[in-house]
């Protein structure tokens, strides 16, 4: 079910840009889980209160490079710790070491369970391929690559704007415009006249800062109302609704 029946042909675009987790595999669902269970567990320890809760994850941690999200979610319940470095250990009381933790809980579930991509995505890359539309992920994940191989999805893409690269480069974290407008500029488009795929809200706000013609939101536990009022200019349940 969409919120329109009047969806734009994808296949006129100068590009798609891909969200990964929630929009090409169900990675979301690994990352919320694993951020529960690394929250619980830290909110048990710091006497943190109120509990952690999945609102929090769509508020506070999705879509934003982890970090950030470790610090937004603190920053929620008045709590405020040393930003450290991305070196420490998972043990560490810092930003980056209540990160680690949680990338360490994320790894051994995909590790474990493995990955497959929504069967609605891949027949999107199928039908984007054949007709020479160019694809690209922009994710805020570390993880990307290594969620990509798993999900059979690495071939698929020439251009991967990652948490490692937004990292490297400096670049601020979604909902600012920058992995967005860069992964556009790596792929050679006008974000005016391609598409940007999201599931996360700060993910939509900031494809609309880049200037993305259109931005698809993927309501994957967001919100359809949520989404649109980010600024998705559509939105659906699942990306089979542009195949179908």
């Amino acid at each position: 079910m969409t919120d329109t029946p009047d969806l734009p042909d994808l296949r006129t675009v100068d590009a798609v840009l891909f969200d990964l987790d929630g929009v090409l595999t169900p990675t979301a669902d690994v990352h919320m889980r694993a951020w529960k269970e690394m929250f619980d567990e830290l909110f048990a320890q710091w006497d943190i209160a109120p509990p952690y809760t999945d609102r929090d994850y769509f508020e506070y941690v999705d879509g934003k490079k982890r970090y950030d999200g470790v610090a937004s979610l603190l920053r929620s319940r008045d709590v405020e710790v040393p930003w450290g470095d991305p070196s420490d250990d998972s043990s560490a009381d810092t930003v980056c070491g209540v990160g680690n933790r949680k990338n360490a809980v994320f790894s051994r579930i995909l590790r474990a369970e493995g990955i497959a991509p929504y069967p609605g995505s891949v027949a999107l890359l199928d039908v984007l391929a054949e007709a020479g539309v160019p694809t690209a992920v922009v994710s805020s994940s570390k993880n990307a690559v290594e969620v990509l191989e798993a999900a059979g999805l690495r071939d698929r893409f020439d251009v991967i704007m990652d948490g490692v690269v937004a990292e490297r480069d400096h670049l601020a974290s979604k909902p600012a415009p920058d992995v967005f407008a860069e992964a556009a500029r790596m792929v050679g488009v006008d974000p005016a006249g391609s598409v940007a795929v999201e599931d996360a809200l700060s993910g939509v706000q900031s494809a609309v800062a880049a200037g993305f013609g259109i931005v698809v939101g993927v309501d994957r536990g967001a919100g359809a109302d949520d989404l649109r009022g980010a600024g998705a200019t559509v939105v659906v349940d699942d990306l089979a609704a542009f195949v179908d």
